[in-house]
């Protein structure tokens, strides 16, 4: 194994950005690739095995580019740079900052910062319904909020409809003060929050009072035929079968539809069968609807989430196993002193 050294120049404006702060984002590069890395007087000298330095460049340049073209680097960026680094596909991520959906009422833009968010973006262009599927913090919700307000403001459909169940998750709310609205207010909450950052509070209030914009629970869908609007089902792990089939029978002419959820955040009674799973088995040979899985890796929230969610992955992976030679050994005994 050759040991090499190779030297980056950086602009003296964009070093701060890319190494972090007292060169923490440096620091995590040396410890991922192995290889020894020491900044100074504009460049970055890159030290150890051949493989590993060519990577490490390939990451560093990615983010030297990101950062020439404004985007603020943070540790999301490079954990995600590292990890397509295993892959060669570090470089893609430049594609992602050009596809820019709306900007927020601050003039922040909103775009796909991983690939499994690209990939939702153009699946929700594509087509009619879209389920987008995995853990949280990887902008289902929000990703699909920003798509149904561009398509409203562009005159693509005609209203936007936003819904999710209203159950609650784990805990016996009782009976809740106030009119029908401050009843279902705290269920949809985030719906509002993403409203109110993308569009502002008072866009969102006057086209909600000309129903363009309505927010509601699921059970208020029944009956209705949705016809030229965007609609999104928000927490669709909560539906039963009987209301996911509810919801997907209401869609009309000119409709597109979003559906996400979280399978392993389910707050259905115990034994309930979730909706969202049996449409997911039932719907994925049909052309018109895409369905995308996000994993841990396009989680975008703070890098400390990542790490929660791919630790329950693998314990569950691990519970997994164990229940079910625990439930087979408790049959054959009980077979077993059947036969006695």
């Amino acid at each position: 194994m050759s040991i090499i050294e190779t030297i980056i120049d950086i602009p003296a404006e964009h070093e701060r950005k890319v190494c972090g702060q007292f060169d923490s984002y440096l620091k995590k590069i040396e410890r991922t690739l192995h290889v020894s890395m020491v900044a100074r007087d504009g460049e970055i000298k890159v030290i150890g095995p051949d493989h590993a330095v060519k990577r490490a460049k390939s990451v560093f340049s990615t983010l030297l580019e990101l950062s020439k073209r404004g985007e603020e680097i943070g540790e999301q960026n490079v954990d995600y740079a590292l990890a397509l680094s295993f892959e060669d596909k570090d470089t893609e991520m430049l594609s992602l900052d050009r596809d820019i959906i709306c900007h927020t009422i601050n003039g922040k833009p909103v775009k796909p910062k991983t690939l499994g968010q690209k990939q939702y973006i153009d699946l929700i262009r594509k087509k009619m319904i879209v389920f987008g599927v995995g853990p949280a913090g990887t902008g289902k919700t929000y990703l699909g909020m920003s798509m149904a307000i561009q398509a409203f403001k562009n005159g693509e459909v005609g209203r936007i409809i936003l819904t999710r169940p209203a159950i609650e998750a784990g805990e016996k709310l009782g009976f809740l003060p106030g009119d029908l609205q401050s009843k279902i207010d705290p269920y949809l909450r985030p719906l509002y929050d993403a409203l109110y950052q993308i569009m502002g509070a008072d866009s969102y209030l006057h086209n909600s009072e000309k129903g363009l914009i309505e927010v509601a629970p699921l059970a208020y869908m029944r009956g209705r035929t949705l016809d030229n609007a965007f609609i999104i089902l928000d927490e669709a792990q909560n539906t039963t079968q009987a209301q996911m089939k509810m919801f997907l029978t209401r869609i009309g002419f000119g409709s597109k539809v979003i559906i996400t959820g979280d399978q392993s955040q389910k707050d259905l009674p115990a034994g309930q069968v979730s909706g969202l799973d049996v449409a997911l088995k039932v719907l994925k040979n049909i052309n018109d609807i895409g369905i995308c899985r996000f994993s841990n890796e396009d989680v975008v929230r703070h890098p400390l989430v990542q790490k929660i969610v791919k630790a329950y992955d693998e314990y569950e992976g691990r519970e997994k196993p164990e229940r079910r030679s625990y439930t087979e050994h408790g049959k054959s005994g009980r077979e077993g002193r059947e036969q006695r």
